[in-house]
């Protein structure tokens, strides 16, 4: 892509968001504030949320999940039969004709009436059916940028089992492909597995939380056995169980990215989902959900590892692999050879071919935040000058070596 053509650039405004995550990503042009709570993602950001998307979709793939897409529309009925309806959480709207129907804040009960239709027996079971889609909550708190938001992506899975055996054995795989997804994105050193509350359905949820200044949730570590905690289950009966001393617990700050319940057989028994047993009983499957936010994860992979200069994104997610800027009028032919030959060898290039000073090419490179600058010049000759985003040494290198380097 030549930067001259793109839709959505840097901006010069310095504008200060509460968050930094909003305050780099509307410079860098990657999204645009609609209202509170409520985003526009312009190429360079959907590139990025595309690939988060892609990662969750390989781990989801990878431990059997099914991927779907389910309607935002759910009528009132639906929700009614779980008690759901009431919930100030929810958008509703009412159509011409009468009939009231609320935006999709979570779709247990659209997933568990289709499942209804194709339960027979224990042979149908286990399945793990999972969607990546827009969903809307009415957001008391919209703010931290697109961390927390009224519209947002979020990949949601439910899985249906015979017994909870299955489903512990299901949970800890999940769990495990969650920790691969964080590890891709560039969060896996800092995100820690969290007891949380269960509500109503089970004793913990677990979330994944990672750790940084800019969270809302407060949470306690112990690092050595790589146990956390959240604040609002923090008792003694807690701690007992899991074996841990208050003094030895450390107390941090953290952002939520994602979460995963047990769900046991509430909306299953809610919504009259059966099948029939080895021994020819009818049972109600228990269910286990499990979500997390591509948004809110772009977020905060931006308020982790972002500097003074701009954002650093990880080579998995960058919206690009290469920053490609020409610095003089001689350098353009040999920028447009360098572009083209990395484009034929699948390289993704961003290429900042507008007619600036070389310190504003840089510091929009900067700001941008793509894993690797490579800089062609009059001064080089046929030499180019590469730089890792997070880091600091300039290497010159020939032309021919550049692919490999790459």
């Amino acid at each position: 892509m030549k930067y001259s053509q793109l839709f959505g650039r840097t901006r010069k405004s310095q504008k200060q968001y509460e968050s930094k995550n909003q305050t780099l990503l509307q410079q860098a042009g990657f999204v645009d504030q609609v209202s509170a709570g409520v985003y526009a993602f312009l190429p360079l950001g959907l590139r990025v949320l595309n690939k988060i998307s892609n990662i969750v979709r390989e781990e989801m793939n990878a431990i059997g999940g099914q991927e779907v897409l389910l309607s935002a529309l759910v009528p009132q009925e639906l929700w009614e039969k779980t008690n759901r309806w009431n919930l100030d959480v929810a958008f509703k709207t009412e159509l011409n004709n009468g009939g009231k129907f609320a935006l999709g804040w979570s779709h247990e009960e659209v997933i568990s009436t289709i499942a209804q239709q194709y339960i027979q027996s224990y042979k149908d079971l286990p399945f793990a059916p999972y969607q990546i889609q827009t969903k809307f909550r009415n957001e008391a708190r919209a703010k931290s940028g697109i961390m927390r938001g009224r519209e947002f992506l979020m990949k949601d899975m439910y899985s249906f089992h015979v017994d909870q055996t299955d489903l512990d054995a299901f949970y800890e795989r999940a769990k495990d492909a969650y920790f691969r997804v964080f590890s891709r994105v560039g969060l896996g050193d800092r995100t820690f597995v969290t007891f949380a509350s269960g509500g109503v359905f089970a004793k913990f949820s677990h979330e994944f939380q990672t750790l940084s200044d800019a969270g809302e949730d407060t949470i306690y570590l112990q690092r050595d056995k790589n146990i956390a905690i959240n604040k609002e289950v923090l008792t003694d009966e807690v701690l007992a169980e899991l074996g841990v001393r208050r003094d030895e617990l450390e107390e941090v700050k953290a952002i939520e990215v994602g979460n995963i319940f047990k769900l046991g057989s509430r909306f299953s028994e809610g919504l009259d989902v059966k099948f029939l047993d080895e021994k020819g009983a009818q049972q109600f499957p228990v269910m286990g959900c499990y979500g997390i936010g591509p948004s809110r994860v772009m977020g905060t992979v931006v308020e982790c590892l972002s500097d003074e200069k701009g954002m650093v994104w990880p080579k998995e997610i960058a919206p690009y692999a290469v920053h490609l800027i020409d610095i003089g009028e001689g350098a353009r032919g040999q920028a447009e050879f360098v572009y083209e030959s990395l484009k034929k060898r699948g390289v993704e290039v961003l290429w900042d071919d507008r007619d600036l000073r070389a310190g504003e090419k840089f510091a929009d490179a900067d700001l941008i935040g793509i894993p690797l600058r490579v800089v062609v010049s009059e001064r080089n000759g046929k030499m180019l000058e590469v730089k890792e985003r997070s880091e600091g040494e300039v290497r010159v290198i020939e032309l021919e070596a550049l692919s490999a380097f790459v």
